[in-house]
């Protein structure tokens, strides 16, 4: 039977086999194979020298999708040029004329012309094979500059805008009727003055909603807005190239690795960095490139790879061979294969789901069923790498095991975290002054706390810089419906203390380790301020000094007084239900 099948695909491949026996048969066509093959390796040399060319070419960092259409388009251009040229001289000239060998029924001039057509069809596929992924990319830049927009006013403008950009494209609304807990005279008091209107316009209700709307100052904001991000870049370029720098030295262009970023990777570094100003210069050589190392290859990169496959099989398909038949014997093959790849094969459709159903991304906070907790920090399509929190190891898993594991996400979706802090006081502390003293701690912390850009660590209803009319830091952007903290419990009397917890909700899980050590900093200031005692843990025989001790408490307890008339006791007191 396999003899058979061999015999079959040897006569569907047997036109291929004229090929040798019509070029050694005909001199004419030894030289135009010759030219032929000149002209496309001179197109290649020039190509190469071309290409490097544009690399070192302002609008391959300006418009870099255009620059890879250049590159990408030049070379199948002047190849089908060459080949089409070449078909047309042999199709109107007598050049194969001189020889009336036929092999097999096909004619020197009909085989040579069918090999042109040929290898035009792999070149126009192979263009198209690669730029389909630049125009997917173009388009997933394009979505992603549009979320760049929706961030820019959702924070009322990016720092390094020039001047008030937002105001001069959006006008603020107010509303129409007086915004929940606000006094209705003194509403329309502070819409009479520029000054108030900027205070509503900063305003928020005890949801955390804003108030008002906004309405468009011009025909399209966001090409205002994309305007305004190419001039920054186009000030970013001169900068780096000028000298203008924190490197202090023109940086070139072209360079491997790269001194200058491109547009698209500079607005990705301002979207990994908050959006702040990127700083020209202000990283070191080949910065990006070593940063993007590890990230796994996107299904564009791969996409050529497949689209050329199907060119392939359809030009061997036009020459006569029967996919089927070849299909057939190459079964026995393909089988023992997939057998010894069958592991590979599951990871690889593993990853596949794990990337579709977004179970997790590079950057996820989880804990493996190991009791392993770290960061993902590269998904491939046959193993993971998990690094530790603390930078301790890295677990490398098959990416098989994760679809079939028990898996926690920290990151999925609902990010924020309880930073959560225990104490326990002394029994000679009013419990009730102890927890205003908690609440004056966390709403401490929940203004104070930030992080190294001054972003607030603590999600919270109503972000504090727009007290001081500033832009927003993003802390109050995923609003918990009904969030009220900080949250203070009178957990239970315990041996030699009253035990309390104290909690606030952070923006991610890494940043709750953060936020206890500071609250447990500032609880103990305010705990030495009042005069709350922390007990030791031991029994305590008391000889009369009991009443001496609660009479030094008791001096200060005007002052803690004042902290339950300021802060509260927060839902202390107030009955309801359990949390």
């Amino acid at each position: 039977m396999a003899e058979e099948v061999l015999d079959v695909v040897s006569e569907q491949v047997s036109q291929f086999g004229t090929l040798p026996q019509l070029i050694s048969s005909s001199t004419s066509l030894q030289i135009a194979l010759t030219i032929l093959i000149i002209g496309i390796i001179t197109i290649v040399i020039a190509y190469r020298g071309f290409a490097n060319l544009t690399k070192k070419q302002k609008f391959s960092y300006t418009k870099p999708h255009f620059a890879r259409l250049i590159r990408v388009g030049i070379l199948p251009f002047f190849a089908i040029a060459l080949i089409s040229s070449v078909n047309v001289y042999i199709q109107t000239t007598e050049l194969f004329n001189d020889s009336e060998l036929t092999i097999k029924e096909f004619s020197i001039s009909d085989t040579f012309a069918k090999t042109l057509n040929t290898i035009n069809v792999l070149v126009i596929g192979y263009t198209i094979a690669h730029l389909i992924p630049i125009f997917l990319n173009k388009l997933e830049k394009s979505n992603i500059e549009k979320e760049d927009f929706v961030q820019w006013k959702d924070l009322r403008g990016f720092k390094d805008d020039n001047g008030d950009l937002f105001h001069r494209l959006y006008k603020w609304i107010p509303p129409k009727n007086t915004p929940d807990g606000l006094d209705e005279s003194e509403f329309r008091k502070l819409l009479q003055t520029k000054e108030g209107r900027k205070k509503l316009e900063s305003l928020r209700t005890k949801k955390g909603y804003t108030i008002g709307s906004y309405g468009s100052l011009v025909k399209n904001p966001f090409e205002e807005f994309k305007k305004s991000e190419r001039e920054k870049y186009e000030k970013y370029y001169n900068a780096c190239f000028s000298g203008s720098n924190e490197s202090g030295k023109n940086l070139k262009l072209g360079q491997e690795p790269e001194e200058i970023y491109q547009v698209d990777i500079w607005r990705e570094e301002k979207r990994l960095n908050h959006y702040d100003q990127i700083i020209p210069g202000g990283r070191p050589v080949g910065y990006a490139a070593r940063k993007r190392k590890d990230l796994p290859k996107s299904y564009k990169q791969i996409l050529p790879v497949g689209i050329f496959v199907v060119v392939v099989l359809g030009v061997l398909s036009w020459w006569g061979v029967d996919l089927f038949v070849l299909a057939t014997a190459t079964g026995g093959f393909a089988i023992g294969l997939g057998l010894a790849l069958q592991e590979t094969m599951q990871n690889y459709f593993a990853y596949i789901m794990i990337r579709k159903d977004k179970i997790f991304v590079e950057g996820d906070r989880i804990q493996l069923e190991t009791d392993f907790n770290g960061y993902v920090h590269k998904i491939t399509p046959r193993v993971t790498y998990v690094r530790h929190a603390l930078n301790e190891s890295y677990a490398v898993i098959p990416t098989r095991n994760l679809v079939n594991s028990q898996i926690i996400n920290y990151s999925k979706e609902l990010k924020t975290v309880p930073a959560l802090v225990e104490v326990g006081v002394s029994y000679l502390n009013n419990p009730r002054q102890v927890a205003a003293i908690l609440v004056k701690t966390g709403k401490r912390a929940m203004k104070q706390l930030l992080d190294d850009r001054g972003k607030h660590l603590v999600v919270q209803n109503k972000c504090p810089y727009l007290e001081q009319n500033l832009p927003s830091c993003g802390c109050d952007k995923e609003i918990i419906e009904d969030l009220n903290q900080p949250v203070v419990r009178f957990n239970q009397f315990n041996d030699s203390s009253l035990d309390f917890v104290l909690w606030v909700y952070v923006r991610d899980y890494g940043s709750q380790f953060k936020v206890e050590t500071e609250m447990r900093m500032i609880m103990y200031e305010e705990f030495k301020k009042y005069d709350i005692r922390i007990p030791w843990p031991i029994r305590t025989v008391y000889q009369g000094d009991e009443k001496k001790e609660f009479e030094e408490i008791s001096k200060l307890d005007s002052d803690r007084n004042k902290v339950i008339d300021e802060y509260g006791i927060g839902d202390i007191g107030r009955g309801g239900g359990e949390d």
